[in-house]
């Protein structure tokens, strides 16, 4: 793989196998993109918003308030992903990053005791983590990376 395009791949795909890229926290990513697109498509849409709960006899206008802010609050991701921060900005207790740096992999399943119960996951995430990583191990890493950024959403 050459180097920019194994940056790219690092940078978006985590060492447990969760892409970054489409988490609503990191920069760059699909969700805070679109975010900063739709905040910047809506403008000045709060007065509008208030009036429409009149006019439309719309109530859920009413709430745009709130939704504009956890727009925003999206499109301002600030994560640029486990690698490069050296340490999960949602998963406080994740251990997996400062693992592989220490094992020198890249991922877990590249790791000679994958797999292991010692990510500081919950049992789910753990499982997930390993099914992640044995897809990666199988389809390789930039097959992997491409089927995950095609997919639609993480969630």
């Amino acid at each position: 793989m050459d180097p920019i395009k194994r940056e790219e791949t690092l940078s978006r795909l985590s060492p447990c196998g969760l892409f970054c890229g489409k988490c609503f926290a990191f920069k760059g990513g699909d969700i805070s993109e679109l975010s900063a697109k739709l905040s910047a498509a809506l403008g000045n849409f709060e007065p509008y918003a208030a009036r429409f709960v009149t006019v439309l006899d719309e109530p859920l206008f009413a709430d745009y308030p709130a939704f504009k802010a956890l727009l925003d609050y999206f499109a301002q991701a600030k994560c640029g992903g486990c690698r490069k921060e050296g340490k999960c900005a949602l998963l406080k207790t994740c251990k997996v990053v400062n693992c592989v740096r220490d094992k020198q992999v890249d991922f877990c399943f590249q790791c000679p005791n994958f797999p292991c119960n010692d990510t500081g996951f919950d049992e789910n995430l753990n499982k997930r983590s390993i099914e992640n990583n044995r897809k990666i191990q199988e389809m390789g890493v930039e097959a992997y990376y491409e089927e995950m950024n095609k997919k639609k959403s993480r969630y």
